[in-house]
């Protein structure tokens, strides 16, 4: 992806979360905690994934999934976020502001789509068992990941290039720790009209087509779950959609939060505050809402343990 610079801006500097020097470092020292954790945390899961076979099932390969993307997607802005706490004046050229927007915009669109996939998943699990093995073949899951990457792909490459038309010309100074959307629209001088238009209707479709699956899934499963006789079998199926409620509870309720108002002056300080949760704590808190209350992952721990002593 080629990225032509047409404004006079070579490069933007990041504010970043505040401009206290007393909390510069007690927030360097917290968010390298917070991503040392995200790192460990995913890392490992993918791992014990992947050691154990009873893990080879199309939950797991979601998950999978889940873990290499917020793996990805918090190490596309915290090393320069870490940067901004330690350094007087936290630099980024054009083209890897460009290219973080890139990134970033990639990850969450693929994490929506991820999370969509992981609902249609538990939807069959529980409302349609015979068939599962066929509808959750090994080839459909590959499809749809790669359906979901690519659909991300597409909306990053949209925004990208949306943002790469505008003329920056006047301030350079970005009143966040990453390169958002909003703002960058901020620091335009000429039209962002059409970009508002691109984010809109990119954003709305993500977020409309993915939640109304979900949804879906999840009213089919709710109506499956009181149609069962017995309380082991609601337990039962309520325990295997419990942590993805969680997430994505977590996921859209502070992406929400983040982008659902359009720029103003309030607003960035508002969304610098939301961000933070949706970029920094909730792919650190997914390994542990995955792993705390799953049996599954607590056998594939003992072995790995058993292994390790033995």
């Amino acid at each position: 992806m080629t990225m032509e610079n047409t404004s006079s801006v070579s490069e933007f500097i990041l504010m970043g979360l505040t401009d206290q020097p007393k909390l510069q470092l007690p927030l360097f020292s917290l968010f390298l905690l917070n991503y040392l954790v995200t790192v460990v945390g995913n890392l490992f899961l993918m791992i014990l994934i992947c050691l154990n076979s009873h893990l080879h099932t199309p939950m797991y390969f979601y998950l999978f999934n889940l873990s290499f993307i917020d793996l990805c997607y918090s190490s596309v802005f915290t090393p320069k976020m870490l940067i901004s706490f330690i350094s007087n004046r936290n630099v980024i050229s054009f083209t890897g502001c460009m290219s973080q927007l890139f990134f970033f915009c990639f990850f969450v669109n693929s994490e929506c789509y991820v999370l969509t996939a992981m609902a249609y998943d538990r939807y069959v699990a529980i409302c349609k068992p015979l068939l599962y093995t066929v509808a959750m073949s090994p080839q459909v899951c590959s499809q749809l990941m790669s359906g979901s990457y690519v659909m991300g792909f597409a909306g990053a490459i949209v925004h990208t290039g949306s943002m790469m038309r505008l003329i920056f010309c006047d301030s350079n100074i970005i009143n966040h720790y990453l390169c958002d959307i909003f703002p960058l629209l901020q620091l335009s001088c000429s039209s962002t009209y059409a970009n508002e238009i691109v984010v809109s209707a990119v954003v709305g479709t993500v977020v409309i087509l993915s939640s109304l699956i979900i949804f879906i899934s999840y009213a089919l499963i709710l109506f499956n779950i009181l149609h069962i006789p017995s309380s082991k079998g609601w337990s039962k199926a309520l325990s295997t959609c419990g942590s993805h409620i969680t997430t994505v509870s977590l996921f859209y309720g502070f992406g929400l939060l983040t982008h659902v108002k359009l720029p103003s002056s309030g607003f960035v300080d508002q969304g610098k505050f939301f961000t933070v949760f949706s970029t920094n704590v909730v792919p650190m808190l997914n390994p542990l809402i995955y792993s705390l209350r799953n049996k599954d992952v607590k056998i594939a721990v003992k072995k790995i343990l058993k292994r390790i002593t033995n």
